[in-house]
């Protein structure tokens, strides 16, 4: 299974704190309507850029992930740390980046 996936740096207003999210929903066709989509159920005070984006192949059954890819729209995500945020989610798969493909 493939999902398109956006990279959102995370802006706390009042601290100025960042941190980064990978967001993907499989109703989404374009990394945009992700990040619109990810802005409505954010929090006030929270300001979300898109940094670009990716996709992500998904063997359940094998439990293997690959991040690859890019978005047209706003280019290539740094692959590198949408696999730490995922391995600190999925502790027991096998998670790696390429940058080759669209």
């Amino acid at each position: 299974m493939t999902e398109n996936v956006a990279e959102v740096e995370v802006t706390d207003t009042s601290t100025k704190d960042k941190k980064y999210v990978v967001r993907g929903y499989y109703r989404c066709t374009f990394h945009d309507d992700i990040l619109q989509e990810t802005k409505s159920s954010a929090p006030s005070g929270l300001k979300l850029k898109c940094v670009g984006g990716g996709r992500i192949k998904h063997d359940d059954s094998g439990k293997d992930l690959l991040v690859y890819g890019y978005s047209q729209g706003y280019g290539r995500a740094d692959h590198s740390i949408a696999v730490e945020l995922l391995k600190q989610k999925y502790p027991d798969y096998h998670i790696d980046f390429s940058n080759e493909g669209y």
